[in-house]
């Protein structure tokens, strides 16, 4: 018995992990190993009934997050713009701009996937539409079946960092940190592993020229003055609300709530500008926007139960001490860190990995030093590896689902590793070179960090600062005359001589 309840913890864990393993929902398994073990507490003593009557603020308290709102806006301006037709029509206008190209089109697709991150911050989205839009075009133009298949994925899955990513706004609730400081931070990192992609496909494109051939001249129907204006028609008007959403974001102007309403109304917008606004369209967007955010909220749900209980049962302090016990210091805990959610990205996508792991990682991160914002940006890099890595990568059974029978499994699969070997890279770079992760104000930061090791100067008071100014011609006017009188004491002393 007291060996149970000395180890509660672990085993509230250990239970956690089967549970999932054996396939059950992880909303579910969360909540129902918080209440098992918390009547398992309460029966050994180790908790009182009055746990329980925190549940339900803590729901209520979720309910009512502003922040949380941000993710359905998203999602909805995504999946309009999605089936609006946009993916098509960029593909097809930044195809035309680098077909001359050895590897124009995968250019393209990892321009237009960026893009797409940009604008809808769904992986499945952008993978399931640049798969059945760009797959077919660049098999039928000669390009080798597992770069193809690579470069969608990879390209898709920049949706996970580029803001407004889904799962910065899920790290940034679960960090306490702001949505904002988390876009600005991953902004950054998101282009340099775009440049990264594009460096790869570059180099392939001289070493192994016939996987990525330049389109012939008949595909090129689009030239001089046609393009240019279907650039203008195309390119400018999602750039201009990328523009509005994130800009304002970044500036101050708007809160990430109000940035994706922005987004929404905007996507409406130019769908409505397209003529592809109907009601079967908005009709499914609703519908797949209701169920993602519900998805969210019951595992927000689930995850809250387990972390009241777990805390209560010295959960956290367990992982704690666990953690800040590793050798390396900061470098030992980043580096067992990131080799965690890498083999749990096998089992768990991003969201389960945000409101499992990262409640328990970020107070041993901010007892360490370690900024909390560039955390979560190098778990949201991390987590990307989650989308591609076989044999469970979900971008690549999305690929699965929509690539024609002429590719296989396994090329996909082939196809996969060296952008999950890019990702890991990226990984590597935001640890060496921190500054990657840039937000808010420098002297604001530099605030906080010298308030944090206790070195900030201590705060004026200007109510003493004013008495002190009046005061000051007193004090000088008394040392001028001890000055005066020391003077003369000095001279009789001398005379009596």
């Amino acid at each position: 018995m007291e060996w149970m309840i000395a180890n509660m913890a672990p085993l509230m864990f250990g239970a956690l992990v089967v549970f999932l393993l054996c396939g059950y929902p992880v909303a579910f398994s969360l909540a129902a190993n918080g209440i098992v073990f918390g009547l398992i507490g309460m029966e050994l003593g180790l908790l009182t009934p009055a746990i329980f009557q925190a549940l339900p603020e803590r729901i209520f308290g979720i309910m009512a997050n502003d922040t949380l709102l941000a993710i359905p806006f998203f999602t909805f301006m995504g999946l309009i713009l999605e089936r609006s037709g946009m993916a098509e029509d960029l593909l097809d206008t930044i195809g035309q701009l680098f077909g001359p190209m050895r590897g124009g089109l995968a250019y393209a697709v990892i321009f237009v996937g960026a893009l797409l991150a940009a604008t809808t911050g769904v992986v499945a989205a952008s993978v399931i539409s640049m798969g059945l839009i760009s797959l077919p075009i660049m098999l039928r133009y000669g390009y080798d079946k597992r770069l193809a298949s690579g470069v969608i994925a990879a390209s898709g899955t920049l949706a996970q960092i580029i803001p407004p990513s889904l799962v910065l706004i899920i790290m940034a609730d679960q960090l306490g940190k702001s949505v904002g400081d988390m876009y600005e931070g991953a902004f950054i990192p998101g282009l340099i592993l775009t440049s990264l992609y594009v460096g790869y496909v570059f180099v392939l494109s001289i070493i192994k020229p016939n996987a990525c051939p330049a389109l012939p001249p008949e595909a090129r129907s689009l030239r001089g003055f046609k393009l240019l204006f279907r650039v203008l028609t195309t390119l400018v008007p999602p750039l201009v609300l990328i523009f509005l959403v994130l800009g304002t974001i970044f500036l101050g102007i708007a809160t990430p709530t109000e940035g994706g309403a922005m987004g929404a109304a905007g996507a409406l917008i130019l769908a409505i500008a397209r003529k592809r606004l109907d009601f079967k369209l908005l009709k499914q967007a609703m519908e797949t926007t209701g169920k993602l955010s519900s998805f969210v909220v019951f595992i927000l749900v689930g995850s809250t139960v387990f972390g009241l209980i777990f805390r209560a049962v010295n959960g956290d302090l367990w992982v704690e001490h666990l953690l800040l016990g590793l050798p390396g210091g900061q470098v030992g805990f980043l580096i067992v860190v990131n080799l965690l959610v890498f083999l749990l990205a096998f089992f768990l996508d991003f969201f389960e990995l945000s409101f499992i792991i990262v409640p328990l990682l970020a107070p041993v991160a901010d007892k360490l030093g370690i900024d909390l914002v560039w955390f979560g940006v190098l778990l949201a890099v991390n987590m990307q590896t989650s989308f591609m890595h076989p044999p469970f990568g979900f971008a690549l059974f999305y690929l699965r689902s929509v690539a024609p029978s002429s590719i296989k499994t396994t090329d996909i699969y082939w196809g996969a590793i060296p952008f999950v070997c890019i990702q890991i890279i990226m990984v590597a770079l935001i640890i060496i070179f921190p500054n990657i992760v840039s937000y808010g104000d420098e002297a604001q930061k530099e605030q906080q960090r010298l308030e944090k090791e206790g070195k900030a100067p201590a705060a004026i008071d200007l109510d003493t600062l004013m008495k002190q100014s009046e005061e000051e011609p007193d004090v000088k006017k008394a040392g001028n005359e001890d000055a005066d009188a020391a003077a003369l004491l000095k001279n009789l002393q001398s005379d009596s001589k």
